[in-house]
């Protein structure tokens, strides 16, 4: 067992690209006057943000907010020290509100996750008013201005910076299970 770092192969964007896409749950980090707070929500990568719905009236949507800042992470269970891999970002959150955007990000989400769609009736095509009046949740954009790459594999707390839309450049989001 070493914690020695060891040089990450070039395809360190390509191994990103594929946990970001893998996985389903983003930790939104925030901190303000209540202190600090996290939050598991549901994403999808659409150009150039990572879109999830919340409520306006939560604790890390507010700090987000008020303070302009977020941090956020995305990672695979692991057993050991050696299985941690991870996304660790910092950015800022805003809210959608423009349609074109938005009927994107919807679009993506009911793919990625068609269980939402159990939340409306069937003949419905859920845009914003739509979850705003049945989940009292808004879209937001979580936009990375820093984001990094950890994978224990090659040493404990290998981190390396990376260009998270060449990463996620091309490629779908894998679908979850309904």
């Amino acid at each position: 067992m070493t914690s020695a770092k060891h040089a990450v192969p070039d395809n360190r964007h390509e191994a990103a690209g594929a946990l970001i896409r893998g996985e389903s749950t983003l930790t939104l980090a925030t901190a303000g006057q209540g202190g600090a707070w996290s939050a598991p929500v549901y994403y999808v990568v659409v150009a150039s943000g990572f879109y999830f719905f919340s409520s306006p009236r939560s604790r890390h949507i507010q700090q987000a907010i008020e303070t302009g800042q977020a941090a956020a992470s995305i990672f695979r269970r692991a057993d050991s020290w050696q299985g941690i891999r991870g996304i660790q970002m910092r950015g800022s959150v805003r809210q959608v509100r423009n349609p074109a955007r938005a009927g994107k990000a919807i679009a993506a989400y009911l793919q990625r996750f068609p269980f939402t769609r159990d939340f409306f009736s069937p003949q419905t095509h859920p845009g914003l008013d739509d979850f705003r009046l049945r989940l009292h949740a808004k879209l937001y954009v979580f936009t990375p201005s820093r984001v990094y790459y950890l994978d224990n594999r090659y040493g404990f707390a290998n981190r390396q910076p990376i260009d998270w839309q060449l990463a996620t450049a091309n490629a779908p989001e894998k679908k979850t299970i309904p």
